[in-house]
């Protein structure tokens, strides 16, 4: 990894009952816990390895609302707020910042969608600036050559990946609620046709409410509840490069090359924006119709992968016995081989991109699977095959940063607050029908 992921501490004791049981982790799951315990809810969260370290730790740590597709930016907006009150509130730094973010680009249909895309956004409340003259070429100087155009969103910014879930889960401890790691979540009981427990690996939790925010998990978990959730994993490769002098490169920066982001420390991460691997699994196989749209979209991006998949087991179509341990308890944490092509193509890229880094050393490389639906927006609402259970998850690359919001988004859905955006967007059942919709565009 880039940055050693913070270490917290938990409770190993498992509670008999909660009021609510967020399964997962990741940013998702610990945002969800973390406003449910400041709502006063008695909610436990579990976590079948570290907190944060699949791929909310393994990702750019890019807070944006440039680029978003019109169902997510509502969210997005509130995320970036939720972020700095989030910081003051548990008294600890997730390493969130309003640097901004840069965007060059050579490519006129590229700019041009940019350009709609502020058209719309300006009517949102959202400020984003198109780049030219002097402007560009002060914003761009880091790269040594010119750019057609490019996009300056001002108000965005990043959060650090090795910090964020960690210490949000300890404002989840602050408040009230449990967090327990190393303990897998193996199934759901029922009684009268609704949610009354977690099977765990430790005991059973009785609670009348679930929230699945599995991250790459969530579908072969749904499928032990006849739930069919149409999920594919894309497996991304980064870098970082070690820190050295300081360096006049900004602070989080898009070119189609790469894309670079600097880290607390004084490295940067980079990758390619889109660059991704299928990795093959009988899951890929059974929801393959229903990516179709966005593999022709994204042809040129990915690319098949090995068979790594088939051995982690997140991707799982088999039904497993919850009185003995499952693929969760045997893959902890999910951590993929990254693409050793993939990573010495970021690194020629960077190195001619931005001439200041080239003498930078490569300090790390990794991988992480990124569990995406078929439009790219996630999935976010209660079942109603299974009154109770809450599924929130294929945030396709774009959960981190709309972490906070989307974790709002589900407290105020568990406690039957109304909530700050139209829930309609996000239900699964969007998918049984043949016009599901259009690929994300940004």
């Amino acid at each position: 990894m880039g940055a050693p992921l913070l270490s917290i501490d938990t409770p190993g004791d498992l509670p008999p009952e909660a009021e609510v049981v967020v399964i997962g982790g990741g940013i998702i799951g610990t945002c969800a816990a973390y406003y449910l315990a400041q709502r006063g809810v008695r909610v436990v969260l579990l976590e079948k390895g570290r907190i944060g370290a699949e791929q909310s730790s393994r990702n750019w740590g890019w807070c944006r609302q440039q680029n978003r597709d019109a169902r997510e930016l509502p969210v997005a907006t509130r995320s970036l707020d939720l972020w700095e009150a989030m910081a003051a509130d548990i008294g600890a730094d997730v390493g969130f910042r309003r640097c901004g973010l840069t965007y060059l680009s050579d490519d006129q249909a590229q700019l041009d969608s940019w350009a709609e895309w502020r058209r719309f956004a300006i009517g949102q409340g959202v400020e984003t600036h198109m780049l030219s003259g002097a402007e560009l070429e002060a914003r761009a100087a880091a790269t040594g050559r010119r750019w057609q155009g490019g996009v300056w969103s001002p108000t965005d910014g990043t959060a650090d990946p090795s910090r964020a879930c960690p210490v949000i889960a300890q404002g989840v401890q602050k408040f009230g609620g449990t967090v327990v790691q190393m303990c897998a979540a193996r199934g759901i009981e029922t009684s009268a046709g609704r949610v009354s427990g977690v099977i765990t690996e430790k005991g059973v939790i009785r609670t009348a409410q679930v929230v699945m925010a599995g991250g790459a998990w969530a579908s072969s978990f749904c499928r032990q509840l006849g739930i069919s959730f149409p999920q594919a994993s894309m497996r991304s490769s980064i870098l970082s490069l070690a820190p050295g002098d300081a360096a006049p490169v900004p602070d989080a920066l898009y070119t189609p090359e790469a894309a670079v982001t600097r880290r607390t420390n004084g490295g940067y991460t980079v990758a390619i924006s889109g660059r991704g691997q299928m990795d093959p699994t009988f899951q890929t196989l059974r929801y393959g119709r229903h990516f179709l749209p966005m593999f022709f979209k994204r042809r040129k991006a990915v690319t098949p992968g090995g068979l790594q998949a088939l051995g982690w087991g997140h991707e799982r179509r088999r039904r497993w016995a919850l009185d003995q341990p499952t693929p969760m308890e045997r893959a902890r944490i999910l951590d993929p081989r990254p693409s050793q092509a993939i990573i010495d193509d970021t690194l020629r890229r960077v190195r001619k991109l931005l001439p200041a880094l080239a003498e930078r050393r490569l300090e790390a490389a990794w991988a992480g699977y990124i569990d995406s639906t078929p439009d790219g927006v996630p999935v976010i609402g209660e079942i109603p095959a299974l009154p109770g259970f809450v599924l929130a998850a294929g945030f396709s690359g774009h959960g981190f940063g709309i972490g906070p919001g989307a974790g709002l988004m589900i407290a105020d859905l568990v406690t039957g607050r109304p909530g700050f955006v139209d829930m309609a967007d996000y239900r699964l059942s969007r998918f049984a029908s043949a016009a599901w919709g259009k690929v994300a565009e940004f």
